[in-house]
């Protein structure tokens, strides 16, 4: 042995009697803990539907694994990888932030300035004594509205940072100075507009130079066309009625709080610097001293209030440890960038999935506590997985539940093989954990409390307890809220107002409920939590009275003419002439078909029970043509499917209901008048006459409700054959009287074999429809 592997050998050993890491020890081997975090991946990636998921894993100053899955873009042809490009939404806070913490450091900003110093345009009326600061901005303490009027984040114009910066003075301050902790997007808009005026460049140029080219981030930019086009994901939006579309791609006006582009691989470049600069090493990007500064919580002697953030990053504890960050949702993107500091661990990861933040989040902390487990030799965790809930235990839950001793509301209900619970902000999906059995919150959102029926009445969510209602119709809602119910805005971004246990609630930026609390003159509080706490909603009205806008916390959202009114028809313009399509259609020959069928046994369903009523529009020009189609009024239906249906009729007639038949069986020529009629972008409300419809199986059925007592039809939330998103079964807004009604036409349908159809909360299909051919005969034929 040489003297000077002796004396390395000795030096290492007293190394490791004194507790410190051996100058020759191994990298963790971290191999294992890599393939249950693939696998914990991959089931996410299946269940929860993620079109894209990225994730890179960081210890110390180097990537131990990143990678890909799912496809990249719309057609599912690129595979995603680490590469893969997202928009990361507000991880682009701490870019602009550490921009600004270089000019701190040069001296050519004060932190604790009145911000009015840099921008002596910025006048949002202040009144108390305590200016505006930069420091206040990026802590989130400033308390400037949420969003700026102009430039906001339902924006679609792409308006200039200086006019974005610029609206904020029409409006008002939510809470004075310094008081309370508002996450404002519009508060780093100020912040590189700072940035900007001090650097004497566009901001973007600026935190090019200064941070992404030093950390060598060549993939990442605030400019969409300063990243390879190749590289970027397809994000996807997603709405409570089943909804999916890709996401809108302008540019934020707020650009320095949300507009980066970047790759976990990037990120993970981010996360080396940060533990190699809070380690003390020097760096062209900060100080240390500085890092530490905005790692840390701000202090705060005057207000007990709970501190999450420091300058810019989100501060909060993990498992022991501290965690620094930040998450990033935006249009069709939801990423996390997560590090333990002291443990010199990190993670970013990535979905194109809006609002996908909870699912991002769990499988992060899964790679930190696995990578942990691995760091302190201790046994890998097992990610938790779960499975749809059993059909007739889902229907033990269904129902609506008071808070024991409170007047919190939850309410559960099944649809299209699914658990869904609404209680609080978010309609959250139940599931079945595998390992014990147990049914808790899991979804998009991120896995939550376990939920369970106590008794026959009982339910609890977590530590709460709840009592089962009466399933009996909720009262109407004031009538002075029918014409605000409705939806505004975009539609990228639709705002819905609709009643909940009788207050007026907004759903806003698809997935967060608020209600509302009136204040007079139409005007509503949101809540003191959420997205808009201390911020109000005010409905413009015209000169007759009618409701053409709400302005939600400084954002203005124009009514949208969704649908028809009540009583009234749908109507469509055909495409061609009614006698050229009708022509067109008697002459053509329905699609063949092999294989083997039932015998047809076609009946006319009030032979069976006269009390189910009939109202066939399409014996009438009362439909979405406008035009005569059968020369009967009948509905018919294959004879299990009527006796089925005439089950149902008896199950609703003990509340008092009846079925009331718009349409049954339908002849497969009708069926091909409707299609070649209907314009493509409407066509997901009429069938293919390639493949044929199940009406023209005798095994469909378009029916409602009617009072038994009135012989009135039961209001909807939408009307018969409206062809707007008002339809389709899951649809949020309108009335819980309506929603109610709707929910349980379709409980009593599917207790005997029908499954509504995704786009029509009216059309049911019965479960045998396979095992009949398309039939094509007249009403006029079958009476023969």
């Amino acid at each position: 042995m040489t003297s000077s592997l002796s004396r390395l050998l000795w030096m290492g050993l007293l190394l490791f009697v004194m507790g410190a890491k051996p100058l020759f020890a191994q990298q963790p081997d971290y191999g294992d803990a890599v393939r249950l975090l693939q696998s914990a991946i991959e089931r996410e990636v299946e269940q929860q539907r993620l079109p894209a998921f990225s994730i890179s894993l960081v210890d110390d100053d180097r990537v131990v694994w990143s990678g890909g899955f799912g496809h990249q873009d719309a057609d599912e042809k690129m595979k995603a990888t680490a590469a893969t490009i997202y928009r990361v939404g507000s991880i682009s806070k701490l870019f602009t932030d550490i921009a600004v913490m270089q000019k701190v450091e040069s001296g050519q900003l004060d932190l604790d300035a009145p911000v009015t110093q840099y921008l002596p345009d910025f006048q949002v009326p202040n009144p108390t004594e305590t200016p505006i600061t930069l420091r206040q901005l990026m802590c989130h303490r400033s308390g400037l509205v949420r969003e700026s009027p102009i430039g906001n984040y339902f924006d679609p114009d792409e308006p200039s940072l200086t006019a974005t910066v610029a609206s904020l003075n029409d409006t008002k301050l939510v809470y004075p100075p310094g008081t309370k902790t508002k996450y404002s997007n519009a508060a780093i808009a100020v912040v590189g507009s700072v940035l900007e005026k001090v650097a004497g460049r566009t901001y973007d140029e600026q935190i090019r130079q200064s941070i992404l080219q030093p950390l060598k981030m060549e993939n990442s930019a605030f400019v969409a066309g300063q990243v390879p086009a190749g590289q970027t994901a397809t994000g996807w939006m997603w709405t409570y009625d089943g909804t999916r579309f890709e996401a809108p791609t302008f540019a934020l006006g707020t650009a320095p709080a949300g507009n980066l582009y970047s790759s976990t691989d990037d990120l993970a470049k981010f996360l080396v610097w940060l533990f190699q600069c809070n380690a003390g090493k020097s760096s062209a990007v900060l100080k240390p001293e500085t890092l530490h500064q905005m790692i840390s919580p701000t202090p705060d002697e005057h207000h007990a209030e709970r501190r999450e953030f420091g300058i810019g990053f989100h501060v909060s504890e993990f498992d022991g440890h501290q965690k620094v960050g930040h998450g990033g949702a935006v249009y069709g993107f939801a990423t996390q960038l997560e590090a333990l500091p002291e443990r010199k661990l990190g993670v970013a990861a990535a979905t194109s999935l809006d609002g996908a933040n909870g699912v991002v989040q769990s499988l992060a902390n899964y790679a930190l506590r696995l990578m942990l487990a691995v760091q302190d030799r201790k046994p890998l965790p097992e990610y938790p997985s779960t499975a749809p809930i059993a059909a007739e235990r889902a229907q033990r839950l269904v129902g609506s539940y008071r808070e024991a001793d409170g007047e919190e509301r939850a309410e559960i209900e099944a649809l299209g093989g699914e658990v869904y619970l609404q209680n609080g902000t978010f309609r959250r999906k139940l599931k079945a954990d595998l390992a014990n059995g147990e049914i808790r919150i899991d979804d998009v959102f991120g896995s939550g409390a376990k939920v369970a029926l106590k008794g026959d009445n009982g339910l609890s969510i977590g530590e709460k307890s709840f009592v089962r209602l009466p399933d009996v119709p909720p009262v109407a809602s004031p009538a002075e809220w029918n014409d605000l119910i409705g939806e505004y805005g975009w539609d990228h971004n639709v705002l819905y107002i609709l009643e909940r246990d009788g207050k007026l609630h907004a759903l806003i930026e698809w997935f967060y409920e608020y209600p509302l609390t009136p204040l007079g003159d139409d005007e509503y509080a949101f809540p003191d939590y959420g997205l808009y706490h201390g911020e109000r909603i005010h409905f413009v009205r015209d000169a007759e009275g009618k409701p053409i806008a709400a302005t939600a916390a400084s954002v203005r959202f124009d009514r949208r003419e969704v649908g028809t009114k009540h009583g009234e028809t749908f109507k469509i313009t055909p495409l061609k002439p009614i006698g050229e399509l009708r022509t067109a259609a008697l002459a053509a020959t329905p699609p063949k078909e092999s294989g083997e069928f039932r015998a047809p046994e076609l009946v006319d369903v009030t032979s069976l029970d006269p009390t189910i009523r009939l109202d066939i529009r399409y014996a009438t020009n009362n439909n979405f043509m406008g035009e005569v189609f059968y020369k009967q009024a009948k509905a018919y239906l294959q004879r299990p499917a009527a006796e089925a249906l005439v089950r149902v009729n008896e199950r609703l007639r003990e509340q008092g209901l009846g079925l009331l038949i718009h349409d049954a069986y339908r002849p497969w020529h009708v069926t091909k008048m409707f299609w070649d009629a209907t314009p493509n972008e409407m066509r997901d409300f009429v069938a293919n006459p390639a493949n044929g419809s199940r009406h023209n199986r005798g095994c469909a059925v378009d029916l409602t409700l009617y009072d038994l007592e009135t012989k009135r039809p039961i209001e909807m939330v939408a009307t018969y054959d409206e062809f707007s998103s008002r339809s389709f079964p899951a649809y949020p807004g309108g009335t819980s009287r309506q929603r109610w009604y709707r929910q349980n036409l379709r409980r009593a349908m599917e207790s005997e074999g029908f499954a509504v159809y995704e786009f029509e909360w009216w059309h049911f299909d019965y479960k045998d429809w396979k095992s009949y051919r398309i039939g094509n005969a007249t009403f006029e034929e079958l009476a023969d």
